[in-house]
């Protein structure tokens, strides 16, 4: 099956974007590899308002022949006919999307995707590089409520010409929740 990993700049504070939706904060790093990021993958994932943002900005190298899919209740498929719009049974299609062969897929920006995902257990991995500014408000990393998700560490590196850390954590299967104490009790009275 393929994994669905959620890839994304953060500042210190844990936003992805300012609170006018900005990232001029966001900084390169000539270290940074990113067409060997991108081999890894061959489909993007994004909501409408990542998607029109990436309109307006110059594609990167290394992209060519990637999928993107969008997903929007808004936008009609006929004006974007160079991506796929998925408004409804979105479920389904990230389903038939982990199933089919290929490689692994972008959770590309967007907290509130990423939570929505995140909660319905669509999410292997999230990575995540840390830029070394404090933005003060904006779009957080996860937008609330999301699911409790425990993470393992899986890479770490720290870019010292821009201050850059980059983390890659799996996530692990959530598991049930065990009663404690007083809840223990409380079933044992009714019980």
């Amino acid at each position: 099956m393929r994994a669905i990993r959620y890839g994304v700049a953060m500042s210190l504070d844990g936003y992805i974007a300012d609170a006018n939706g900005g990232f001029d904060w966001i900084i390169a790093d000539p270290e940074i590899d990113f067409a060997e990021m991108f081999r890894r993958y061959d489909t993007f994932l994004m909501g409408r308002r990542t998607y029109e943002l990436t309109l307006s900005m110059p594609s990167p190298g290394g992209t060519e022949g990637m999928r993107t899919i969008v997903f929007s209740r808004t936008l009609d498929p006929r004006k974007h006919p160079d991506v796929t719009i998925v408004n409804d049974g979105w479920e389904e299609t990230i389903r038939e999307l982990r199933a089919a062969p290929g490689k692994d897929i972008w959770l590309f920006g967007g907290g509130e995707l990423f939570r929505t995902m995140l909660n319905a257990g669509f999410v292997d991995g999230i990575d995540v590089g840390i830029i070394p500014v404090l933005v003060g408000g904006g779009i957080p990393f996860v937008a609330t409520p999301a699911a409790q998700t425990k993470l393992k560490l899986t890479h770490h590196r720290l870019y010292t010409k821009t201050g850059i850390m980059m983390l890659s954590y799996d996530t692990l299967p959530r598991t049930a929740i065990k009663p404690t104490g007083r809840a223990r009790q409380r079933k044992r009275a009714k019980g």
